[in-house]
């Protein structure tokens, strides 16, 4: 080995040795404060296992079994009793709230928000569907277009377009995509934003030609150019 390899390995020797000294210093300056920053993240570890055994695990099993009754009237378009209950079978608003942080609870928000939906009562399907979370590739696109399809029943239509154009780049979902862009489109239209409007219709011509929506799309281009030239 030459001398200079022989230095280069001297110096990384030196190297890892004076970073133990300085890491074993720092230990024992700080030993005090590390046992208790230690303990209690193996304490919260442990609450939040026991938590989710004896705690959310039950109640999520038990909010599986109460949400039955509701999903039955639901699937009837029994709107008001899927919603409310009856007796003592819970609705899913009751659900929601008594099982909260389970993921039934929070399938009930959606459940909700389609009901509020149904009976025309738009400011409480926007809360229950602002109140539902999920990273499912279908149903969050769904529960996303449906917050649009409120907003935009209200004459919000900032807000609907916002949620339209969400729901259609979640994923880019080939099946619904389509559909909320061109609800997209269409809100933009309301507003007179012809050149918005055009893009939303462009973009099923291009991105999902063998969509329904795609199938009479060229009338819709059609109009939306018309305008946008004429504005």
């Amino acid at each position: 080995m030459s001398e200079k390899h022989k230095d280069s390995g001297l110096d990384i020797d030196a190297t890892i040795m004076e970073t133990t000294h300085k890491v074993e210093h720092f230990y024992h300056e700080n030993k005090k404060i590390i046992t208790i920053v230690g303990s209690a993240i193996i304490g919260l570890v442990a609450l939040y296992w026991a938590f989710t055994q004896f705690y959310l695990g039950p109640k999520e099993k038990e909010a599986q079994i109460a949400i039955f009754p509701a999903q039955a009237w639901f699937e009837i378009d029994s709107f008001d009793l899927a919603l409310n209950g009856k007796g003592d079978k819970l609705g899913f608003l009751a659900i929601a709230d008594d099982f909260s942080m389970t993921k039934t609870a929070n399938l009930s928000h959606f459940y909700a928000g389609i009901c509020y939906m149904q009976k025309g009562d738009f400011a409480n399907a926007i809360s229950q569907l602002e109140d539902f979370d999920t990273d499912n590739k279908l149903m969050g696109p769904i529960a996303t277009g449906l917050l649009g399809d409120a907003y935009s029943e209200s004459n919000d239509f900032d807000k609907a377009v916002k949620n339209y154009t969400k729901a259609a780049n979640m994923g880019k979902n080939k099946l619904t995509a389509p559909i909320y862009l061109k609800k997209a489109g269409l809100v933009y239209e309301e507003q007179k934003d012809w050149s918005n409007a055009l893009s939303m219709y462009e973009k099923i011509k291009s991105d999902y030609p063998e969509s329904t929506e795609a199938g009479d799309i060229d009338k819709f281009l059609e109009r939306a150019k018309a305008n946008n030239e004429n504005n």
